[in-house]
């Protein structure tokens, strides 16, 4: 799709749609000035349908009307917004991804969309921008890959979209319009990814697109260990989990060096490709979307596929542990020890709590190899996160409170919804093990996603700033709606992209 942002009268373009927008007041619409003057070119049809049909402009309503050539655009799509006092950056994109999803099923081919006071007024030019172009793409986003060719040749795509903005704040607008396509190409990048067949995205794929990535600039730089290279660095308890399956597991570690950066973030991805349960088996039914347990390693390689274009002002290290977990006759057993990387041993009780296992080495290793001034880990971890927070939500655990409120702004900035959860340091009883140095489950069901990120803690070095994001709940849709689209989300980019920018 071309993007282009626009000062010139929209009354002087044509296109198949326009869209103008409307509040909500006493359950009410109230068309925006833009509206009103469309309304008024219609002979006031807008005014008496929407009347009729008691349209009340809410937010993420839609009421599409047809000109018939009264003026230079065949369609005029009314885009609610509700109370404009309660949007947020999340809502804004939602509500041009409807818009994108109106125009898509319209077939239109040229969209304009014309900018009300209520948005602009409410958000700065750059992150509105942003904002318009994120919504709009990941709106439109489709995965038909392995579709037949009429399904294929059937889908539309919208192929131009002209914002008309206010003069004065064209410059800003344009450079959020641009970066949100950036980042919205990687958001894609990673639902790909996860849409993909496990059979396909195996450790050694993950590999390989890592190295795909690095070989863009100069500036980045991909390692791919094997299973000689990962028993070599000492990573039992990748090994461990990766003793049932054909597939030999991979570590990946990714590298971006900027210009003149003091500080270095470290990203770590889980990376289970399919998760069984091992030989703590899930039932058929738990495992018809275990191929979603790659999405903290897809968030990773997403955000390294845009960070040339983004330029981040920080050194990013990139780390995956990234192995399968099935069930065979040398899969690990429940109560078999592991020792992690940082000479810890680890009793796994239960294989199905296996991503927190892999990513024990893949944190020693952050610790011992990257000089980090912040880690920030994504996994899909818990069941019991999702229990919590929902589907929409990931869970955020830290044992540094500037990393806590950074992260907490970038949600805010981003779109993407995190809430914190306590580490609470009397849950830790709960992981003591008799015969290893810590065991991976609870003694009991409750607090699951609190015990999931003390163990992560424990390997972890004192004094370094880290986050834990359980991305379990929102790494996958399992419905459809206007931002994302059934299947993989691409989850943790916009967050991580927006975190690094402010460092």
């Amino acid at each position: 799709m071309k993007f282009q942002s626009s000062v010139l009268d929209y009354r002087k373009s044509t296109g198949d749609m326009l869209v103008v927008f409307a509040t909500s007041e006493k359950e009410k619409y109230v068309l925006s000035g833009d509206g009103k003057a469309v309304d008024e070119l219609l002979s006031g049809v807008l005014s008496d349908l929407l009347s009729g049909e008691k349209y009340d402009g809410a937010f993420d309503s839609t009421y599409l009307v047809h000109t018939h050539g009264k003026i230079t655009y065949k369609a005029v799509l009314i885009a609610g917004i509700g109370d404009a006092k309660k949007l947020s950056v999340g809502k804004v994109q939602k509500l041009f991804a409807r818009i994108a999803r109106r125009a898509t099923s319209a077939r239109a081919d040229s969209l304009h969309i014309v900018l009300s006071s209520e948005l602009t007024s409410v958000f700065s030019a750059q992150l509105l921008g942003q904002s318009v172009s994120e919504g709009i793409l990941l709106g439109s986003y489709a995965f038909l890959k392995h579709k037949e060719e009429k399904v294929r040749l059937k889908h539309h795509d919208v192929s131009e979209c002209v914002i008309h903005v206010a003069g004065g704040k064209l410059e800003a607008f344009d450079q959020g319009l641009k970066r949100g396509q950036v980042v919205a190409s990687a958001v894609s990048f990673v639902r790909d990814l996860v849409n993909e067949p496990p059979s396909t995205t195996t450790p050694t794929y993950l590999g390989d697109v890592a190295k795909s990535i690095a070989k863009k600039d100069p500036s980045l730089s991909c390692t791919v260990y094997d299973k000689k290279g990962i028993t070599a660095l000492g990573m039992g308890a990748l090994l461990g989990i990766a003793r049932g399956s054909d597939e030999d597991p991979r570590f990946i570690h990714l590298s971006y060096k900027a210009t003149g950066a003091k500080k270095t973030v470290v990203i770590v991805g889980k990376g289970i490709t399919f998760d069984t349960g091992g030989l703590s088996l899930k039932p058929a039914s738990g495992m018809e979307t275990m191929k979603l347990d790659m999405a903290g390693a897809g968030a990773v390689l997403g955000v390294f596929s845009v960070l040339t274009l983004l330029k981040p002002r920080v050194n990013v290290d990139g780390l995956i542990s990234a192995t399968e977990n099935m069930p065979s006759g040398t899969a690990i057993k429940p109560g078999d020890i592991v020792t992690a990387m940082d000479g810890k041993t680890i009793e796994v009780l239960n294989t199905d709590a296996e991503g927190r296992v892999v990513l024990a080495d893949a944190l020693s290793y952050a610790c011992k190899n990257t000089k980090p001034d912040y880690i920030i880990d994504l996994a899909t971890l818990t069941g019991a996160c999702m229990v919590a927070l929902g589907e929409d939500i990931s869970g955020l655990f830290s044992n540094n409170q500037k990393l806590t409120q950074d992260l907490k702004s970038a949600s805010y900035n981003s779109g993407e919804a995190v809430w914190e959860l306590p580490l609470a340091e009397e849950y830790s009883e709960e992981l003591k093990s008799n015969v290893a140095d810590i065991k991976n489950v609870g003694s009991t069901r409750y607090g699951g996603a609190i015990n999931g990120a003390l163990f992560l803690q424990e390997f972890v070095e004192e004094g370094i700033p880290w986050a834990h994001l359980d991305i379990a709940g929102p790494s996958f849709a399992e419905k459809d709606s206007p931002l994302t689209p059934k299947g993989g989300s691409g989850v943790g980019v916009r967050l991580l992209l927006e975190f690094l920018k402010n460092q």
